[in-house]
C-alpha cells in the first residue's frame, strides 16, 4: 500500500505519525504544505470526501490570529480559501491511501490499517 502524508515537517503531530510508518516500514512520501505548496483541487476532493470542518484546524495559532469576521462568516467556501491561503490551518496529518483519506493521527485507527 503506497501512502501520501501531507503536512509540515515541525508538526509534532505529523513527527509522531510518521514516527509510527516508518517503525512498520510503511511506503509513503511525505508533501510538505510549506515547502511542496498545496493544489486546490486536491484541497477541494479532501473536503467533499471528508467534510470541511474535518479538515479546518480550529486550535490552530494561524485560525486564532485570523480576523474574528473571517471566524465568525466560516463557511465551505471561506473555508477552503482560507486553508488555501494558509495551508497550516489544515489539520495534520492528511494521509491518502489508495481508498481513503484519514486527517490527524491516532495509534488505534492507524494500528488498524498497518499492522
Amino acid at each position: 500500500m503506497t501512502a501520501i502524508m501531507y503536512g509540515i515537517k515541525n508538526c509534532d503531530t505529523v513527527k509522531k505519525a510518521r514516527k509510527f510508518l516508518d517503525a512498520r516500514n510503511v511506503d509513503y512520501t511525505f508533501h510538505d504544505f510549506r515547502e511542496d505548496g498545496l493544489n486546490t483541487i486536491q484541497l477541494s476532493a479532501w473536503a467533499s470526501e471528508l467534510g470541511w470542518e474535518a479538515l479546518l484546524n480550529k486550535r490552530s495559532t494561524t485560525w486564532r490570529n485570523l480576523p474574528d469576521e473571517t471566524k465568525e462568516n466560516i463557511n465551505e467556501v471561506l473555508a477552503l480559501m482560507v486553508m488555501e491561503d494558509q495551508p497550516t490551518l489544515i489539520k495534520r496529518p492528511v494521509l491518502e491511501l489508495s481508498d481513503r483519506v484519514l486527517v490527524g493521527f491516532s495509534d488505534k485507527t492507524y494500528a488498524e490499517i498497518f499492522d
